[in-house]
């Protein structure tokens, strides 16, 4: 006998019983500790053996469940006292437009597969561009676009086999790796580039880290023009940069314009990443950081990081997405399409490694919606100041002296008070 399914009724009652459990934890939140004190196990020895059998349980009893083993395991990271990491908001909006995807439950592989899929994501993609005043040759009008990326570690992947396609003459395509490629970032450059690199087949030895600056943290120019240089030299050939606004570790932004004119000088694909601190590029007066933006072949930040946006969302643009397409894309019989060939659409399966994608324009939809420009502007103002000393009321200009001296030393405790503890200082 097959079990039966939860029907509109049941699904509405338990649905109002899950908003409201949901809406009770973050108004409590605050009240527990943020990280759970119990020896690793806890949780697994709370848990039966085996599933349920005949007859499955109910929703509440699956609440009551989550109150008493899975909540106190955890690690909060809405808590207001949470300061591990990197900032990872979430918000009602978002949580709404992920339980509409979820409820939906579309395929977005191709746009045929689901054209509304598509589009508004293409949509919310240019709304993102517009609102972080990104170059315009990021936008689906332009040569280039947008997608989301589930992280900022799978756009510095696709970045990385975009980048070795064109570093190749489009021989990576057919023939692999067929000689010793080379992929550069700071020594404070994420992990995820160093993973990027040796899925893509170039080893750990294919990541040259490129030492800082000790006073900003930030890329020496000259240092990467000394390895690029020395690599030619030796045979051989220089594929990606990495640069990075806001560093994992030190927050950190790399110099844009003397590294992109480098890049440009040597035909290298220039990816940024500024996962963390992209979402301050919303605020007209921190774009500052976003200063030679213009050279980048991709960009990508996690809207999942600071702007109430839950995972996983990260928005990932092209400059030139026929590069990108021609990279990635691989098309069986089963795939092919009227829409698809007619060359009028775009189908996002050639913008990833997956071929399957769910809706995760609606939570970006609902977002966007609710709070607005200003309202984001808003949230992203009230956890950061201007530390002592800054020029009163403007923003810093990037590489003035002011600049250069200080950015190193923000903290925490330069973070202007709000009415509750914020996990939000920019750059510190």
């Amino acid at each position: 006998m097959s079990a039966p399914h939860m029907d509109p009724a049941e699904f509405r009652r338990a649905g109002h019983a899950v908003v409201d459990w949901i809406a009770d934890y973050w108004a409590t939140v605050e009240q527990r500790p943020v990280a759970p004190a119990d020896p690793p196990g806890t949780v697994a020895a709370a848990l039966p053996t085996a599933p349920p059998t005949a007859g499955g349980e109910p929703v509440e009893a699956v609440l009551a469940d989550l109150d008493s083993i899975v909540v106190p395991g955890l690690t909060h990271w809405q808590h207001p006292g949470f300061f591990g990491y990197f900032p990872a908001n979430t918000s009602g909006p978002s949580v709404l437009g992920d339980l509409v995807s979820s409820g939906l439950g579309v395929q977005g592989m191709l746009w045929a597969t689901s054209p509304a899929c598509t589009e508004l994501e293409t949509v919310m993609m240019d709304w993102l561009a517009q609102l972080l005043d990104l170059p315009r040759r990021f936008r689906s009008t332009g040569p280039g676009g947008g997608v989301i990326q589930d992280s900022a570690s799978s756009a510095t992947l696709v970045a990385t086999l975009a980048a070795l396609h064109r570093a190749s003459g489009g021989r990576w395509r057919d023939t692999g790796i067929d000689r010793r490629y080379r992929a550069y970032t700071s020594v404070h450059g994420h992990s995820s580039i160093e993973k990027a690199v040796r899925i893509a087949g170039l080893g750990t030895d294919g990541v040259r880290p490129i030492e800082v600056d000790p006073d900003t943290q930030a890329l020496l120019p000259g240092a990467l023009r000394a390895a690029i240089e020395a690599d030619l030299a030796a045979g051989d050939v220089p594929a990606i940069v990495v640069a990075t606004i806001g560093t994992t570790s030190t927050t950190a932004i790399d110099p844009l314009p003397e590294i992109g004119a480098i890049c440009a000088e040597y035909g290298i694909w220039l990816h940024v990443d500024a996962a963390y601190a992209g979402a301050a590029a919303v605020c007209p007066e921190l774009r500052w950081s976003h200063v030679g933006l213009e050279y980048a072949d991709s960009y990508c930040f996690d809207p999942h990081k600071w702007l109430l946006t839950g995972f996983d969302c990260d928005a990932f643009w092209v400059a030139d997405r026929a590069e990108l397409i021609e990279a990635l894309t691989v098309l069986p019989e089963f795939l092919r399409n009227a829409a698809s060939e007619s060359g009028a659409v775009i189908d996002y399966r050639d913008w990833q490694v997956p071929l399957g994608r769910r809706f995760r324009a609606l939570r970006l939809w609902f977002v966007l919606r609710w709070y607005g420009v200003e309202g984001l502007r808003a949230h992203i103002r009230s956890g950061w100041r201007w530390p002592p000393g800054s020029p009163s009321g403007s923003a810093p200009t990037t590489g003035s002296k002011w600049w250069r001296r200080t950015r190193s030393r923000w903290s925490a405790s330069d973070c202007a008070p709000t009415t509750t503890p914020t996990r939000h200082c920019w750059p510190g």
